[in-house]
C-alpha cells in the first residue's frame, strides 16, 4: 500500500464479488488521525463517565452517542490538518493537547490526563470521502471543572452515566472496548 504525496490517501484492492470480473481494482482509502478522552467523576454515589451525542448535520443526519474524540489538526472546516491526515507524525504532546482540547470543545469539561489507555483504528464510509481508516489515540482522563461555555455544536447532550448505562448508550463496539479498558486502568491507579 502506498501514500499520495499528502500522506492523505492509501490504495487497497477492492473486495470483488462473485459478479465482478477479477481485474485488479484499486479503492481510494482515506487516512485520519485523532485524539480523545474518557473522562471520568467521582459522585457521592460512586464514578460516572462521560459521553456525548452527536449533532444532526447535513452529512450525519443521525445522532449517535460516542466519547469525546478529534482531528489532531485541520487547515479548514471539514478539511483535516498535515498531522490529522498522516503526512505529518504527530507526537504524544500533541496527542495529549488535542485530547484535552476535544473534551473541552465536545463534551464542555476541563479534564486532566490520567494514562494513555491505546491508539484503536477502524474503517467506516464517511459521506463524501468515502472509505475512512481512523486512527484515534484515547487517554483516560479525570474531571476537573465544567467550561462556563458548555460544549460545541458539534454535541447535542451529554450525559455524566454510571460505568454500565455510559456503555450500554455508547453507540459504537469500539468505543464500548476502549470504556471498559478505561474503567480496569482507573481501578489500578485508584481513580475510582
Amino acid at each position: 500500500m502506498g501514500n499520495n504525496t499528502q500522506g492523505q490517501v492509501i490504495l487497497a484492492k477492492a473486495a470483488l464479488s462473485e459478479t465482478e470480473d477479477s481485474s485488479d481494482k484499486k479503492v481510494l482509502i482515506t487516512r485520519e488521525f485523532s485524539s480523545g478522552g474518557v473522562v471520568c467523576k467521582k459522585e457521592k454515589g460512586g464514578v460516572l463517565w462521560l459521553v456525548r451525542r452527536t449533532s444532526v448535520s447535513d452529512l450525519f443526519p443521525e445522532t449517535h452517542w460516542m466519547l469525546p474524540k478529534g482531528w489532531l489538526d485541520d487547515l479548514d472546516d471539514g478539511i483535516p490538518g498535515p498531522m490529522a491526515s498522516g503526512a505529518v507524525k504527530a507526537d504524544e504532546e500533541t496527542l495529549q493537547k488535542t485530547a484535552v482540547r476535544e473534551v473541552a470543545e465536545e463534551g464542555g469539561v476541563d479534564a486532566k490526563i490520567i494514562k494513555k489507555i491505546e491508539t484503536i483504528k477502524y474503517l467506516y464510509r464517511h459521506p463524501v470521502k468515502g472509505r475512512v481508516l481512523k486512527f484515534v489515540t484515547f487517554y483516560l482522563m479525570e474531571w476537573v471543572s465544567n467550561l462556563p461555555q458548555g460544549f460545541d455544536g458539534e454535541t447535542s447532550e451529554i450525559a455524566w452515566l454510571p460505568f454500565e448505562e455510559a456503555y450500554k448508550r455508547l453507540s459504537f463496539s469500539r468505543e464500548k472496548e476502549i470504556l471498559g479498558k478505561a474503567r480496569e486502568l482507573s481501578e489500578k491507579t485508584s481513580l475510582v
